[in-house]
């Protein structure tokens, strides 16, 4: 069996434990090549103060506290169609068509349907062949990072070399627009990444979860309308949230950076889960870090949960930031808790 050049593995000679040992170790070598990306938001910029109209607050009061300035909210567009959109930008600038795709995966946690998917709509609405191989997965906010980390796998024995990778969320229909607390925060939208498996540009990643069972970020649904929970509806301990992240992101990044061998000045952009500037203010400061390094933009869009870092990433490659050769740590945490990180050679 070869594994890789120059790697020939008999059945004879080895156990199977240490077959599959040979190829765990192997793995590291492989990364993953961004070959296009895009990103929709639908409508026209909802401002803070548009949102001081429905609820009790002020830009004055969103800006200080988040340094989110607008959002985009869907009117009349569900979640297959913000996707849709993303996916055919991606695709269009990857220059590879939707028949060439052997992974498509959308990280979100605001779905049309318990099911089907929306990746398997996906497939559907772009024609993908019926043997691809798609899912859709709920890390909530770190959903995008959990989503590369399986795609990459995935396309170790996918039908074809590319793979579709989403975060799309229609957040605007899980928000209580009574609760200031969280309905200033959020926002819709949709991003996506054309990625292949590739021995020249570096991937590293972790994921993990510790749990949630005090329920600090969360969205009901079916089983909690016992409690009187309306379903579908954010829910956040605010402070505990903050705790939590500002913990969890420094200490990401330098697991993924020991795993590529590189400090935090190899790196040319962060691009941190857009949540709250506060964080990673806060985040920045603790790490000794470069503001500049830290890319934001969740002043125009707010939290928009698995898209937020696709949607940064886009954005970044669209107006130059990304050069072949850059080397950017993606980080994110989310409900559950959960958290993730990646390490992309663009």
């Amino acid at each position: 069996m070869t594994i890789a050049n120059n790697t020939n593995i008999s059945n004879n000679d080895m156990s199977k434990n240490d077959v599959i040992n040979e190829v765990r170790s192997l793995l590291p070598q492989i990364g993953l090549h961004v070959l296009g990306t895009g990103h929709y938001v639908p409508g026209s910029p909802v401002p803070n103060s548009k949102l001081a109209e429905i609820v009790d607050t002020s830009d004055e009061w969103i800006v200080s506290r988040t340094g989110i300035r607008e959002r985009f909210f869907c009117n009349g567009e569900n979640n297959l169609d913000i996707a849709c959109e993303a996916a055919r930008q991606a695709l269009q600038r990857a220059g590879i068509s939707p028949q060439q795709i052997g992974v498509c995966l959308v990280a979100t946690f605001t779905p049309d349907h318990m099911s089907p998917s929306i990746a398997c709509q996906l497939q559907h609405e772009l024609a993908m062949p019926n043997d691809t191989i798609v899912f859709d997965i709920n890390a909530a906010c770190a959903g995008f990072l959990y989503a590369l980390q399986t795609a990459h796998k995935l396309l170790l024995a996918a039908p074809r070399r590319y793979a579709l990778v989403l975060g799309s969320e229609v957040i605007s229909r899980a928000l209580d627009f009574t609760d200031r607390s969280t309905c200033v925060l959020f926002g819709d939208g949709a991003a996506a990444v054309v990625v292949e498996l590739s021995v020249e540009h570096q991937y590293h990643s972790i994921c993990g979860t510790r749990g949630d069972t005090q329920k600090l970020l969360y969205c009901s649904g079916p089983a909690d309308e016992p409690a009187g929970d309306k379903p579908h509806t954010v829910h956040m301990n605010g402070p505990e949230v903050f705790r939590f992240a500002v913990s969890i992101i420094p200490q990401s990044i330098n697991e993924v950076l020991d795993k590529a061998g590189l400090t935090l000045d190899d790196i040319d952009y962060v691009v941190c889960h857009q949540a709250n500037n506060r964080i990673i203010a806060h985040v920045v400061k603790n790490m000794k870090a470069r503001p500049e390094q830290f890319f934001i933009n969740l002043q125009r869009y707010g939290n928009t949960s698995s898209a937020s870092i696709p949607i940064a990433l886009d954005e970044m490659e669209r107006q130059g930031l990304l050069q072949p050769g850059s080397k950017i740590v993606c980080v994110g945490f989310g409900a559950g808790f959960t958290w993730g990180a990646c390490l992309l050679e663009w």
